[in-house]
């Protein structure tokens, strides 16, 4: 590398030269790479005055690198690094507080990272035993969905008694006028919805059996509702299916100890995965 970067230079090229993954040889201009991008998205940030209140650059290759060398950015080194990126640490910023080796590896060690700089939460909805014990301090809409349907999950899988108390705080939580239209078409109140509950407890128990949503996107469409749109996917053995899904929320009247109530529920399948289900296999 030293002879080709020597040879570079003599034809008067201002490049740089980065070794990563064990075998890619990137040879790119000063003014590129990562770390340039970095740094001129967050000046652009800052301009428009909005700059995040942090940022955490993840990387496991030694094109990464220069993403730890941004002032001010949080850094974490997947414990699955390649070699190349834990020497340039080693050399460069093994005593910066900001960047850390992971002892988890990929997704796990960026949630890890996370946690050590405290930037947010850490620990998966789906291993705490009781979200009741999870206190927010404001509205989040988004954290209100997941926590149903993972409500929803351990229902269906029998990890949760089968509970008056879960239904009625349940319905507590829908507007008595809400509904709810199934990927189907067939519009039901939110209180038929959860009155169907009961018979669906534990019909998945010892079963591969899980319930998840993604891209969820909050929408604050008034001082007081939210509009929230993601995919809610199912998977019991190898069949999966997902769903469209809009929910329209509400802060009037409750506090944030209550959560926000459920008004509207909208249903689409998602092009391509279309279900046979109906009413009776698919809830909610």
């Amino acid at each position: 590398m030293k002879t080709l970067s020597k040879r570079l230079e003599e034809r008067g090229l201002d490049v740089k030269i980065i070794y990563s993954g064990g075998m890619a040889l990137d040879i790119l201009p000063q003014g590129g790479g990562k770390g340039q991008a970095l740094a001129y998205l967050l000046k652009k940030l800052k301009s428009e005055g909005k700059l995040p209140n942090n940022t955490l650059a993840c990387g496991d290759s030694g094109n990464d690198a220069e993403l730890f060398s941004i002032p001010d950015v949080y850094g974490v080194m997947v414990s699955n690094a390649q070699e190349e990126l834990l020497q340039w640490h080693a050399a460069n910023a093994k005593d910066n507080p900001k960047v850390i080796h992971a002892t988890e590896r990929c997704a796990a060690g960026i949630i890890q990272a996370i946690g050590c700089f405290n930037l947010g939460p850490s620990t998966s909805p789906r291993d705490v035993t009781d979200l009741s014990d999870c206190k927010m301090e404001n509205f989040v809409p988004a954290y209100e969905i997941v926590k149903f349907y993972l409500f929803f999950e351990k229902w269906r899988r029998g990890e949760i008694e089968n509970s008056d108390l879960y239904l009625s705080n349940l319905k507590a939580v829908c507007r008595p006028s809400g509904t709810f239209v199934h990927p189907s078409g067939v519009e039901k109140s939110l209180e038929e919805c959860v009155n169907t509950f009961r018979k669906c407890h534990g019909d998945k128990k010892g079963k591969q059996y899980r319930i998840w949503v993604d891209q969820v996107l909050p929408t604050q469409v008034g001082s007081d509702s939210w509009l929230v749109s993601f995919k809610k996917w199912e998977l019991c053995g190898e069949d999966r299916q997902c769903c469209i899904t809009t929910v329209l929320l509400s802060s009037k009247n409750v506090t944030v100890a209550d959560g926000l109530t459920w008004t509207h529920v909208h249903q689409t399948w998602l092009q391509g995965v279309e279900s046979a289900s109906d009413s009776t296999t698919w809830f909610f």
